[in-house]
């Protein structure tokens, strides 16, 4: 890998992205029973054009129960597909490949928004709570509501959501899709041990708790078009004792390659409330070495997330084989251009080609015109 191999293209199936940098799904508590709005489209607009190789819209509710909060984005309807359009179409058109978060909460359902605190729903009119589910009535925590332990019809029904909510992204447009299994939501749920306490065929042994990890996969496959990637997100570590094992992670992670998934987001934690760490200081790219020690050990392609700021940083995961893909969000946030200044950082010749034509062409002006080493005045 070159030194500039944060640059370098890759192929997934029928889609190519131009360089490793992915927008990670970042929720905006903005929708309106379910449906995107003006705020998304701006918001998105802007990280369209920013050079990024590809992007994934927020995690997406496949059900009315399935969303976090009340303001979380939704794909249960065939309502929500005009404004889904709308955002998978401007990715595409600056050559950005158009991903999609499809998440069931679980248990971790009907919350208020983080900036309104992130407790469970009480007493508000307005926005009322809503009955939340999971493999076991077990609460996430001692301020949270008991989830009504789902029966089969209920696991079925939720296998069927999935599935829809993938037919009904790919006729939206979408290139990709990414499978919420991480962060203690339904899936990753049914997983660990410490919310899974069932003793059917979906709780008890390790591939009894992964059964319905594998019917969505086998479903969502049925009606998602074979030359399309999939994604999913995994809580590498639950990061609370007695949680899911490594080893057991990894034989995961290994049977979902063997199902045809393509991509593993590497992420941790929050089986028991927050993603680990979440609440003290953490370091630049601290769940890295979980992406580079699954791909090592597995063989599947992986996306590093966490925390990853810099662009030598970035660079270095790609180049040193630790992941094939590093995921921004709050960075990006921060500063919109991160790509092109990237490039620039790594002497790419052609940086401005990561910028629309009219910002290029401003800015290789100025270039052009401007003495930098000139004492400002």
């Amino acid at each position: 890998m070159g030194k500039q191999a944060l640059f370098s293209p890759i192929s997934i199936k029928s889609k190519t992205f131009r360089n490793r940098v992915i927008m990670s799904p970042m929720c905006q508590y903005s929708s309106i029973n379910g449906h995107l709005n003006d705020w998304h489209m701006q918001h998105y607009s802007r990280f369209a054009f920013s050079g990024l190789g590809g992007a994934f819209v927020e995690a997406t509710g496949i059900s009315p129960e399935g969303r976090i909060t009340h303001g979380c984005a939704g794909i249960w309807s065939d309502d929500h597909l005009d404004n889904l359009k709308k955002v998978a179409n401007t990715f595409k058109s600056y050559n950005c490949i158009a991903g999609i978060q499809l998440a069931h909460a679980g248990r971790k359902a009907s919350t208020e928004r983080p900036m309104d605190g992130a407790k469970s729903i009480k007493d508000n009119v307005n926005e009322p709570s809503w009955q939340t589910y999971g493999p076991s009535a077990i609460p996430v925590d001692s301020g949270s509501p008991i989830p009504l332990e789902m029966n089969d019809s209920d696991i079925k029904k939720v296998i069927n959501d999935f599935k829809i909510a993938a037919f009904r992204a790919d006729k939206a447009g979408f290139d990709m899709i990414e499978l919420h299994g991480a962060h203690g939501y339904l899936l990753h749920s049914f997983l660990s041990p410490l919310s899974n306490k069932r003793s059917d065929g979906y709780g008890g042994s390790f591939y009894n708790r992964i059964k319905i990890i594998e019917d969505v996969v086998r479903e969502v496959k049925l009606v998602w078009p074979q030359d399309k990637p999939i994604f999913y997100r995994v809580s590498s570590v639950d990061g609370a004792e007695g949680g899911t094992s490594w080893e057991e992670n990894i034989k995961l992670i290994s049977f979902l390659k063997s199902l045809g998934v393509d991509v593993i987001d590497c992420s941790s934690g929050g089986i028991g409330g927050s993603p680990v760490l979440a609440k003290s200081k953490i370091i630049p790219g601290f769940q890295v070495p979980y992406a580079e020690k699954i791909k090592k050990d597995t063989g599947i392609r992986t996306m590093a997330v966490g925390a990853i700021i810099g662009y030598e940083q970035a660079n270095n995961i790609i180049q040193k084989g630790r992941a094939d893909f590093v995921a921004l969000g709050r960075e990006l946030m921060s500063e919109t251009q991160w790509v092109y200044n990237a490039a620039k950082f790594l002497g790419l010749k052609n940086s401005k080609d990561f910028l629309t034509p009219n910002y290029a062409f401003y800015l290789q002006r100025r270039d052009s015109q401007l003495d930098r080493d000139a004492e400002p005045l």
